[in-house]
């Protein structure tokens, strides 16, 4: 029997505490292909739900108020999906999509590298080099969650005349190595670091697009793009509010500190919701409501451990752990305008 959504996020908040010890989140993944979740972003045709860009921003913010790490890698696992799923290639998806529907076969990205990840530097990452039936890989694709639990990777590279490829490499494929995950300030269970790729061959069948400029920006799925990070964002807010809510419970003085805050999140998932439906381009843009969730998610952090005094200053306590995780936010594909209003707001420069 499917497992009913709400009892899906109260069994992720019951067991989020102790993805602090860095173990991945097997038992969660279990629970989410029991709701159907690993499902989202696969066609029907290929045994998944196939759900709307409103249901999905809806429920990573919904996930993320429960658990903001199983939802983190559940977001990187979809990502692999839909990239396949929005592909052209046919043979490619029939061979992966239906066993990707299941919590038995996982698959991730490795994509910050062709988006926002080390496009300071002169040397591409990852080179790609075209040959008789595919592709040889060599370079570290610098951020991939959950790498060493991964059956696939999607990732690129840059080709010698700037163009660049995606494609799904196999990560037992000869030359594939996973470097071991660094310690990371939150998150850990998510067990993300680097993979090198040394002469690793890549055939044409894996192919997903390119070669082509900006391979990352032709449409190739992706869901609904940018705001599933603000919708995370936005839902990792409303859990920390929540548990706000339970410290206003015996300190009434709190609701004007807690009830504003609360009013902002609700009408940020508003509009996330309207954003993720409309096909005109109208109403806000990505850039701002990223910049909205941002702003949001560490004030009601911060709120909360001021809120919890002393209590929450002590490791393990859920309001440090909330500061943490919402510092996240400043770094996990956050771009340059993002960034300046970040700044900005720190800096108190608001115009």
């Amino acid at each position: 029997m499917p497992l009913d959504f709400d009892s899906l996020l109260a069994q992720l908040a019951d067991l989020s505490p102790r993805l602090e010890s860095g173990d991945w989140p097997a038992k969660q993944f279990e629970l989410l292909g029991e709701a159907g979740a690993l499902g989202w972003f696969i066609p029907r045709e290929y045994g998944g739900a196939d759900v709307s860009p409103r249901e999905s921003i809806d429920g990573y913010m919904r996930l993320a108020s429960a658990c903001l790490t199983t939802t983190f890698v559940l977001t990187q696992r979809n990502g692999a999906c839909s990239r396949i799923a929005g592909c052209d290639n046919t043979e490619l998806k029939a061979e992966l999509l239906p066993e990707l529907c299941t919590a038995g076969v996982f698959a991730t990205v490795g994509v910050s590298h062709l988006t926002t990840s080390r496009q300071h530097l002169r040397e591409p990452a990852i080179r790609a080099e075209r040959e008789p039936g595919g592709f040889r890989l060599n370079g570290t694709a610098p951020w991939v969650t959950g790498a060493n639990r991964a059956d696939y990777v999607v990732t690129g590279g840059t080709c010698g005349d700037g163009r660049q490829i995606l494609s799904v490499v196999p990560m037992r494929a000869p030359g594939v190595t996973v470097n071991p995950p660094p310690r990371l300030l939150a998150l850990n269970a998510s067990q993300t670091g680097s993979v090198t790729l040394n002469d690793v061959f890549v055939e044409d069948r894996f192919l997903i697009a390119g070669p082509a400029e900006t391979v990352m920006k032709q449409g190739i799925g992706g869901g609904a793009g940018s705001l599933t990070t603000s919708a995370l964002a936005a839902g990792a807010a409303a859990g920390t509010l929540r548990r706000l809510g339970e410290e206003r419970a015996a300190r009434p003085a709190l609701s004007e500190i807690h009830d504003p805050l609360v009013s902002e999140q609700e009408a940020l998932a508003s509009d996330l919701r309207a954003a993720a439906e409309s096909s005109a381009g109208d109403g806000a843009s990505p850039e701002s409501l990223r910049s909205r969730a941002n702003s949001l998610v560490l004030r009601a952090a911060h709120a909360y451990l001021t809120a919890a005094k002393g209590a929450g200053f002590v490791a393990g306590h859920p309001a440090e752990r909330a500061v943490r995780e919402a510092t996240f936010f400043l770094v996990w594909s956050c771009p340059q305008p993002v960034q300046t209003a970040a700044l900005r707001e720190f800096a108190c420069v608001l115009v």
